[in-house]
């Protein structure tokens, strides 16, 4: 698995971590909202009144309302990248990263309103009478390449699986596990089950069921987050002020946080906005396709997705976290071994009683190692000594979640505590055993961390298991309805039974693996599927700029 990990973290690093990724997905948003006249801002309120049903009906075909449509997509766009997601952006790129999620969402905005205007305009009827489409048609036409939608619609199954649907139940079970004690495998089994029976049902079930969660997880994630920033109000404009004021610059080591330059904090926050809205990736216009509406303002209606889902709930997120100061707290956890390593020396982030660190040269060099960069720290190599769970080598540091680790204790798979010896190759340990201690924690475990201080206690985390549930639950049925879109396009409808069993027993098993491999897997797949849409929205722009024109024209705008 430790292989596996760092070959998805090499893949990562020449995709959505280089610099050409962030340019190629901010650049196409910034260049439709140029060229198009800032249509994220003069359409916004038209998107609500077309969102309300009360613009007239049209004939076209079609299986679902608009509402429908945009509450699908939502749900696909609205999961752990809502919650783990934000928490994941700030633990490796500080409050900075959230002033970057934002920022990917406002030009993302225009960029979901090209590709739902261009899916809903190339989609068609399949010999079933179903609707499909998306960007594979799209693509399809628009460079004149069967290939390219082909392999779009094969990439695009792939992350259905690696996006949508793993990361998705793999946070459930992990927060269902650490609240109620709830076994990993049976959460997978029992949602399974239940994922199954609601994607036999096709887009009008899958619809059904989305247009009923997002407004039921909405009040009871948002209530619990306002009653949370009431509580801590008065951290709220400094909260602002950490994202704003570090935006060029990095975020600096505060507490067991060792600090991000500003190529972390932008790097992890499009990656976290782009993984949070879809905008770009050619996933929400695949339900959009499904709606009644015409294509132009079914695009309209989709500018809300990013503004809804990023501006607006991953805000309330990043709020709860860094007004409740857990970010920079460790906590009693159990140490993944993909992010745990074993450093040569020993390291302190040891304060002085003004706030200071003892030993900043310490801070300064651990903070280049976790990001990358040229440092003095070495990795450990050699045997340590374990006696009843403590480690009796006194030369090393263990660094787990990107924080030096404390209270440490070596456990074997009995449960019991470990004596014996443990060999280290390049700071990772060979042996089957288990550490546990305090460190930094992050994804969903932080936003749980966060509702649990103050009026909620030990129930705020059992808030967010029930938000998360129903968050991610939503968006691994939608993104099952991509993944087969995608199919029939390659396979025709025969394929669709297939993939829809292999994405439930994928769901099943992603219950029980390794949280940090589950999002490496996500961060190229998404990378992967983005690349040939955002080619083809280039391509198809004076299309698009004839259909804003006539929409201007035809609702009287200036």
């Amino acid at each position: 698995m430790d292989q596996f990990n760092e070959f998805l973290i090499l893949l990562d690093s020449n995709l959505s971590g280089s610099w050409w990724f962030p340019i190629l997905l901010v650049g196409t948003g910034i260049f439709f909202t140029i060229y198009l006249g800032f249509p994220q801002f003069r359409f916004f309120g038209k998107a609500w009144h077309l969102v309300s049903g009360k613009n007239k009906k049209t004939d076209a075909d079609g299986e679902t309302t608009a509402f429908e449509a945009l509450t699908t997509a939502m749900s696909g766009a609205v999961g752990t990248g809502n919650i783990g997601g934000v928490a994941l952006a700030i633990w490796t790129g500080g409050p900075a990263a959230i002033f970057w999620m934002w920022i990917t969402a406002i030009f993302g905005m225009t960029t979901k309103f090209v590709e739902v205007t261009m899916g809903h305009k190339y989609r068609t009827k399949l010999a079933d009478g179903s609707i499909s489409g998306g960007p594979m048609y799209y693509i399809e036409s628009a460079l004149n390449m069967k290939w390219a939608g082909i392999l779009f619609a094969f990439l695009m199954m792939i992350t259905a699986i690696g996006s949508g649907n793993m990361p998705q139940i793999n946070n459930i079970a992990l927060v269902m596990n650490t609240e109620f004690s709830v076994p990993k495998l049976f959460t997978g089994l029992f949602l399974g089950i239940l994922l199954w029976i609601i994607i036999i049902g096709g887009i009008k079930r899958i619809a059904s069921v989305a247009s009923k969660i997002i407004p039921i997880m909405g009040l009871i994630y948002f209530g619990g987050a306002l009653i949370i920033l009431t509580e801590n109000y008065q951290n709220i404009i400094p909260s602002f002020n950490a994202i704003f004021s570090q935006v060029f610059t990095g975020s600096a080591a505060v507490g067991g946080f060792l600090g991000a330059s500003f190529a972390m904090s932008l790097k992890y926050g499009v990656a976290r906005g782009l993984y949070s809205n879809e905008a770009g990736q050619g996933s929400s216009p695949i339900a959009h396709a499904s709606s009644k509406n015409k294509s132009i303002d079914q695009g309209v209606v989709s500018i809300l997705e990013p503004f809804i889902d990023t501006i607006v709930v991953c805000s309330v997120t990043a709020l709860v976290i860094l007004s409740s100061g857990v970010w920079t707290q460790k906590f009693d956890t159990t140490f993944a071994k993909t992010d745990m390593v074993i450093l040569d020396g020993i390291y302190s982030d040891e304060k002085n009683s003004d706030g200071s660190y003892v030993h900043p040269g310490h801070i300064n060099e651990l903070t280049s190692y976790v990001q990358s960069l040229d440092s003095n720290v070495k990795e450990y190599s050699g045997t340590i000594y374990i006696e009843e769970g403590m480690i009796i080598e006194s030369n090393i540091t263990v660094l787990h979640s990107r924080s030096i680790a404390e209270d440490i204790k070596v456990i074997n798979n009995d449960k019991k505590l470990y004596s014996g010896t443990l060999n280290i190759v390049e700071g990772k340990i060979s042996e089957p055993v288990i550490l546990e201690g305090k460190s930094l924690v992050s994804s969903a475990e932080l936003t749980a961390k966060a509702f649990s201080q103050g009026v909620f206690g030990e129930y705020g985390g059992k808030l967010v298991a029930i938000a998360l549930l129903l968050f991610a639950f939503s968006t691994a049925i939608t993104w099952c309805y991509y993944g087969d879109r995608s199919t029939a396009y390659i396979f025709g409808e025969r394929g669709v039974f297939w993939y829809r069993n292999f994405y439930v027993l994928c769901f099943i098993l992603a219950a029980v693996i390794d949280t940090t491999i589950v999002w490496n897997i996500a961060y190229v797949v998404v990378a992967l599927v983005s690349i040939p849409n955002l080619i083809a929205l280039f391509v198809l722009r004076n299309e698009m700029k004839d259909l804003t024109n006539d929409f201007v024209k035809e609702n009287n705008y200036n």
